[in-house]
C-alpha cells in the first residue's frame, strides 16, 4: 500500500505551526483507499498562528480546514467514514454541533466528542477524520 503526504493550501500554516511547537506529523495523509487526516485546530491558513476566536468560528474554521484536507487527498465531506472531536469544555458540545451539521447535512460519519482535561492549546477544539478517496 502507497503512502503518500498531501500537500494543501491550509497544510504550509499546519507546517509552520507543527515547526513552532516541535510536532512531528502529517496533516493528512493518503493510504490506499483511505484519507487520514490529523486534529486540525483552528489555525489562522496565512500565518499558522491563532486568532481569538469564538467557539462558533473555531469550528467553521477547522471543518474548512477538514474540508480542504480531504478535497486535496482525493475525498470529499460525503466521503468521512469517522470523526474525533476533540474539546475543551463541555458547554461548547451544542454550538460545535451547529456548525458541523453544516457540514455534515445528509451524509453523518461515525462520530465521538471528547472533552479533554487539561486542555494544552490557547484554542478550544480539534477535529480529525478517516475518509474514503472518491
Amino acid at each position: 500500500m502507497s503512502r503518500i503526504e498531501m500537500t494543501t493550501p491550509v497544510v504550509p500554516a499546519f507546517a509552520k505551526f507543527a515547526q513552532r511547537i516541535s510536532v512531528p506529523f502529517s496533516p493528512v495523509v493518503r493510504a490506499g483507499d483511505w484519507v487520514y487526516v490529523s486534529g486540525l485546530a483552528p489555525v489562522n491558513p496565512e500565518t499558522g498562528g491563532y486568532d481569538i476566536l469564538t467557539i462558533e468560528q473555531q469550528a467553521r474554521r477547522v471543518m474548512e480546514h477538514l474540508k480542504s484536507c480531504l478535497e486535496a487527498a482525493g475525498s470529499a465531506l460525503d466521503r468521512v467514514v469517522k470523526c474525533n472531536v476533540y474539546c475543551s469544555n463541555g458547554s461548547y458540545f451544542a454550538e460545535i454541533n451547529k456548525v458541523y451539521a453544516e457540514y455534515f447535512t445528509t451524509h453523518k460519519p461515525a462520530r465521538i466528542f471528547i472533552c479533554t482535561a487539561g486542555w494544552f492549546g490557547p484554542f478550544d477544539m480539534e477535529i480529525d477524520c478517516v475518509a474514503l478517496v472518491r
